[in-house]
């Protein structure tokens, strides 16, 4: 019953706190409701195939997720249509499955300072913590109470806390007559989307949606199995996840990738007190996201039905914490604080320079000054 209820539960967080997060990103490249619904739809069968063939095949506690800071990183983004967006997709997913053949690669990631890399994530996510302020103007009935709530809440659980946000967001919007929830039936159209390239896009949404994913998700990912005695088939993890993330990508959709902070739930003792059986959260985890997929379309036209400011305040909150670590983590060893700081406020600023996005150049002004700091570190 316990790994039941473990999968379960990481099913419920992992959707609930971060769907939000994926529509915004899809509203960012313009996708219609069926697309979004489809984008929905692709990812909870990706990670339900993941999920069951990964722990299955290695007898391991291994639960996949959608990539929340490359949706976050979508949602930054403007000027980019979906054809482009799939395009990047298609990138991102070939660049992780080459990380899961060829060992050389993950371990030339890995080497991209810690400090940085956190920065870039940190500056990607801002937009979304800052949002959730930007949206007390005009909607403080609604805002206010939200925020009080979740402040509240995180004091027992991070986690639940952004839940029972939603959760009330909807009942306080529906009592100040800001939305009126709908629920229809039916299955996404899973249309194909053509996809289109262009060095910008590649550069600018690829790379960094790429790198967040394996610095931000498979590489913490990792550790927890770590953290918890389990060996780490990285190569099997990374090569199957982009496999599924390239059969999605074409359907529209971002990466799947190995879960962080959810797969605690399901690899820690209170899944099973024998390791061993963990792995069973596995198959439980994959049936709670393969029933999600079936509602999917209903769920993006309930979503479609809230406010602006609910989705805002959802967003940021689920946001928050990924946030302050990420930046505690770029800014607390000391050893790389300006290449940091300079990446997070490049980042940031949301600059576009040559059709290329912000995230990468946040990303080449750090890692050209830690170049410069180590020449500094040779000549002394």
């Amino acid at each position: 019953m316990s790994v039941i209820l473990s999968a379960l539960i990481a099913v419920l967080v992992g959707f609930g706190g971060s769907v939000a997060i994926v529509l915004a990103g899809a509203d960012a490249v313009g996708a219609t409701e069926g697309q979004k619904a489809t984008w929905i739809s692709v990812l909870c069968l990706s990670m339900m195939g993941t999920s069951a063939i990964l722990s299955v095949r290695h007898r391991l506690p291994i639960i996949t997720a959608w990539s929340t800071p490359g949706a976050a990183l979508l949602a930054g983004t403007s000027g980019i249509t979906m054809p482009y967006a799939t395009g990047a997709f298609i990138v991102c997913a070939l660049m992780l499955i080459a990380t899961g053949l060829i060992p050389a690669l993950e371990r030339l990631i890995a080497r991209i300072p810690s400090e940085v890399a956190s920065a870039m994530l940190a500056g990607v996510l801002f937009s979304f913590v800052a949002g959730t302020f930007r949206a007390i103007p005009g909607a403080e009935m609604l805002v206010l109470p939200l925020l009080a709530l979740f402040f509240v809440l995180r004091l027992f659980s991070r986690s639940w806390a952004v839940i029972a946000v939603l959760l009330a967001g909807a009942a306080l919007s529906m009592v100040l007559g800001l939305a009126a929830p709908r629920w229809e039936g039916g299955l996404p159209p899973f249309d194909l989307v053509m996809p289109q390239l262009d060095t910008g896009t590649v550069l600018g949404v690829a790379v960094p949606l790429y790198l967040v994913t394996m610095a931000s998700q498979n590489l913490p990912g990792f550790a927890v199995l770590r953290a918890d005695g389990y060996p780490v088939p990285g190569g099997s993890i990374l090569t199957v996840t982009g496999l599924a993330s390239l059969g999605s990508a074409v359907f529209g959709a971002h990466p799947t990738n190995l879960a962080a902070i959810t797969a605690s739930i399901c690899t820690g003792p209170d899944a099973h007190p024998d390791p061993e059986k963990r792995w069973f959260t596995g198959p439980v985890y994959a049936l709670g996201y393969g029933a999600i997929a079936l509602v999917a379309m209903s769920l993006v036209l309930l979503f479609t039905t809230f406010p602006p400011a609910l989705i805002a305040v959802v967003a940021g909150t689920a946001l928050l914490g990924p946030f302050m670590g990420s930046l505690g983590a770029a800014l607390a060893s000391g050893t790389h604080v300006a290449p940091a700081a300079v990446t997070f406020v490049v980042t940031a600023s949301g600059l576009s320079l040559l059709g290329v996005g912000a995230a990468f150049w946040g990303l080449a002004a750090g890692l050209a000054l830690v170049g410069l700091d180590h020449i500094r570190a040779k000549l002394s």
